[in-house]
C-alpha cells in the first residue's frame, strides 16, 4: 500500500504550523500518511499542480499567495470557493482534481467556540484587508446576517473583492476606519501586519463598543499587539490559531475521510512551538 502524501504550499511556507497539526491527527488515527509543507514560488505553482497530478497525491492546502491563482490549475471549483475567489484546499473526487475552501467555515466554528452566541446582536463587521482571509471573513460574516465593510490601505482593492462578494459588503480605504469602527459588532485583522518580522497594526480601538470583539487571524504571535490592546480595553477578543485548527479539520475530512478532534492537546502542542519561536512576543 503506497503511504497517502498531503502538503501545504504557499511563499513563503516557514512560518506554518499545519504539519505538525495534521502530523498529529494522522498519528492519532494511525494512517499510513504523510504531510509535509512545500515552498512553491508563484512561477513554480503549475509545474507543482503537475507533480501532484502524476504521482496522485492525496491533497493540499494552498496559502499566500496562491488561492487564487490555483483556481485555473484544478479541475473543478466548488461554489463556495468559487463565491470566495479562492480555493485553500484541494482533493480528488474520483478521477477530478478539486478546490474548495474551508477557511469561512473555520473562521467562522473558532468564533463560536470562542464565544457562543455573538452574533445574536452583531450587525456590523470591519474586516482589514483584502486578500484570502478576508475573503473568507467577509463570506462567513454575511452568512451569519451580517453588514461587512472591508477596509484596505489601497481602496480600489478592497472595493474590487466588495463588487466580487456582493450584497451587504462594502470596499474603503483605511482613512475610512475611524468613521466605521464605532458602529462595529467585530473588528477582523486578516492582514499580515503584527505578525512576528512584520510592522504593527496601527489602530486606535478608542471608539469601539464595550460589547465588540476583535479577531485577529494571525498566529504567530498567539497575542497579537492588537489583541493586547483590546484585551486592556476590557474587549473580547479572537485569536488565529483556532482558525487553523477548524478549517485543517475540514481539509483532513476531505483527504481521509475522518473528522479529527480538535483537542486540547492538540492546542498545547501548537501553542508551546509558537511560543518557543516567540519568547519574548
Amino acid at each position: 500500500m503506497t503511504t497517502a502524501r498531503a502538503f501545504v504550499i504557499g511563499h513563503p511556507i516557514g512560518h506554518s504550523r499545519s504539519p505538525m497539526m495534521h502530523g498529529y491527527w494522522i498519528e492519532q488515527a494511525g494512517l499510513d500518511a504523510t504531510y509535509e509543507k512545500r515552498d512553491v514560488p508563484p512561477e513554480a505553482l503549475a509545474a507543482f499542480l503537475a507533480e501532484f497530478r502524476a504521482n496522485r497525491w492525496t491533497g493540499c492546502n494552498v496559502t499566500i499567495p496562491h488561492k487564487l491563482a490555483v483556481m485555473e490549475l484544478v479541475d473543478e471549483v466548488q461554489d463556495v470557493a468559487r463565491a470566495m475567489g479562492a480555493v485553500n484546499c484541494i482533493w480528488w473526487e474520483g478521477d477530478t482534481l478539486t478546490g474548495g475552501n474551508t477557511d469561512a467555515m473555520g473562521f467562522i466554528g473558532h468564533l463560536d467556540d470562542c464565544h457562543p452566541g455573538w452574533d445574536k446582536d452583531a450587525s456590523r463587521a470591519v474586516v482589514l484587508g483584502a486578500g484570502g482571509a478576508a475573503r473568507a471573513a467577509a463570506y462567513g460574516l454575511r452568512a451569519r446576517g451580517l453588514s461587512v465593510d472591508l477596509c484596505n490601505r489601497t481602496a480600489t482593492k478592497a472595493q474590487s473583492l466588495a463588487t466580487h462578494l456582493g450584497r451587504d459588503i462594502a470596499g474603503h480605504g483605511n482613512e475610512a476606519l475611524p468613521s466605521l469602527l464605532g458602529r462595529a459588532d467585530l473588528l477582523v485583522n486578516t492582514t499580515s501586519l503584527g505578525m512576528i518580522g512584520q510592522p504593527q497594526l496601527d489602530i486606535d480601538l478608542a471608539g469601539m463598543k464595550p460589547t465588540a470583539i476583535i479577531y485577529d487571524v494571525v498566529y504567530v504571535p498567539l497575542e497579537t499587539p492588537l489583541l493586547r490592546q483590546a484585551a486592556a480595553r476590557g474587549l473580547r477578543t479572537v485569536d488565529g490559531l483556532g482558525m487553523l485548527i477548524h478549517q485543517g479539520a475540514e481539509g483532513f475530512r476531505r483527504w481521509f475521510g475522518i473528522t479529527p478532534e480538535a483537542t486540547a492537546d492538540l492546542r498545547r502542542l501548537l501553542e508551546e512551538d509558537i511560543r518557543r519561536e516567540t519568547p519574548h512576543a
